[in-house]
This record gives C-alpha cells, structure tokens and sequence, in this order.
C-alpha cells in the first residue's frame, strides 16, 4: 500500500512538472506584447519629458501616415483614432490575426498599426499612446525655460547656432535656414517649446555634438512642422498639428503628430 503510495505521488508530481514547464512563456506560448514591433530607446534621463506606450512606436499620429515610396522606417508605425484608411502609400500587408500589418517600407521586425485592427490588444493600445502622446506634449508645453538667453533666441530664427542643454522657448515661429548643432552629453536634455511653426531648410542637418542622444531632445511644435527636402533632423517630435518631412528627408528620433505625418522618401530611425 505504501509503495502504491509512492507510485502515486511520482506519477503526481511528475503531471506538475510538465505541466508548469508550459506556463513559463517557452516555444509556443504567446506572451503580452508579442506582436509589438522594435520599440528603440527611451530617454531616462533627469528631465526628459515621459512618452508613455506613446514611445512604442516610431511614427504615431491621429488623423493620418502617408508616404512616398520608397521611404524607409526603423521602427513601428501607427494611426489611431483613425483606421485603416489613413495608412497611405503603403501598400500594407494583412496577417491572418488581424492585429497589424507590415510594408516593404517598414523594416522587419516593425510593423503598422491602425486603431481598426481587431486582432490582439492594438486598438486598447494605441488609444493609451494617444494618449500618452498628448500628456508628452502638455508636459513638454508646461516647461519653464532655462533662462533669459533660452527664451526667443534669434528671434525666432537659428542661424549657425550652437545650442547647450536646456529649455529653450519662443513665442513665435521657429525657422532653421542653416546647420544647427546641440552640444552636450548623453544624459542632457533639449527642449524646446514652439508657440508657432517649426520650419527647417533644405539641405540642412541638425549636428549632435559631444555626445548628445536623440532621445533626449524634444521639438514641442503649436502648428506644423516642415523639413526641407535633404535634410536631416535629430529629436522627438511632439507636434500639436502635421509633421510634413520633403523629399529624401532623414530622422533619428520619432514623430508624434496629433493631426498627420507625410513623408517622401523619408528615412526614420528609432534612437
């Protein structure tokens, strides 16, 4: 009887093990967030301004993401509250889940994402980054700035600056006819805070210096963003209308526009 016990138990115990080795997320088991893309880096440094789920993605925007091809994404691309429909240019490919799509514009692993997709938690998801993204931009408008040499600077034009850390706000439009270079550590922080246009010529570069990251700038725009056609930009975009990047444009950083984001022939890259 006793032995029969034993047996018992063995066979018991050995059920449980076999059983819980399938609990542990091993081969086959889908765990929360498997179907989210590359997400990049985040800054984490004192001061920066919070994304929230909003930094899941490398393009996010409500009303609208067109594109010409053939631009070339780095990282997850989304619109929400809007569907489908506002994924433009494209040319969008279904998976049997429903719960994103991928382009030949958007490298493996990232994926698109709209607020119509039925498939796993995405449209929960996307409706939290909106709103993640619109609480960054209040933040970001909320910030006092560093100082009196940080406010309006140029009057409203940077012509060959050089810029150190810090909050830097005008009460105008920005414009951006030449090179402008951020110079500082990786763990400084830009911000800047723009009552009207942000607007960036073409052929031009933002230069980071000294070892300044993208994720530690952020452009909180009023109205539309415009960069010129060949250039480049460095920095989160945190745009209150579109974001508009021309022809052969380039990006490292992210666009997060509460209108739409157009893109021609654009390069993004997640930080």
């Amino acid at each position: 009887m006793c032995n029969k016990f034993k047996t018992s138990l063995s066979f018991l115990g050995l059920f449980l093990i076999v059983a819980l080795s399938g609990c542990g997320g091993g081969d086959g088991v889908v765990s929360a967030g498997a179907d989210q893309g590359p997400t990049g880096t985040v800054s984490v440094a004192e001061g920066a301004v919070e994304l929230g789920m909003a930094g899941n993605y490398a393009i996010l925007a409500k009303t609208g993401v067109s594109t010409v091809p053939p631009s070339v994404v780095t990282g997850n691309v989304a619109v929400s509250p809007e569907a489908r429909i506002a994924l433009t240019g494209w040319d969008l490919v279904s998976e049997p889940t429903d719960t994103y799509f991928t382009s030949s514009q958007v490298v493996a692993p990232g994926k698109l994402f709209a607020a119509d997709n039925v498939g796993g938690t995405t449209s929960v998801d996307l409706t939290t980054a909106v709103t993640n993204m619109g609480t960054a931009y209040t933040d970001a408008a909320g910030r006092t700035a560093t100082s009196a040499e940080t406010t309006n600077l140029g009057a409203g034009t940077l012509t060959s600056e050089t810029l150190a850390p810090g909050v830097y706000e005008w009460g105008t439009s920005l414009n951006i006819p030449t090179d402008l270079t951020l110079d500082g550590s990786s763990t400084d922080v830009w911000i800047f805070k723009i009552a009207g246009t942000l607007n960036m010529a073409a052929a031009k570069s933002v230069i980071l210096a000294g070892g300044a990251l993208p994720e530690n700038i952020f452009w909180q725009v009023s109205e539309g963003v415009t960069v010129g056609a060949g250039s480049h930009f460095e920095g989160i975009i945190l745009g209150q209308t579109n974001i508009t990047f021309g022809n052969l444009t380039s990006i490292n950083g992210r666009m997060m526009a509460q209108t739409a984001v157009v893109l021609d022939a654009t390069t993004v890259t997640l930080p």
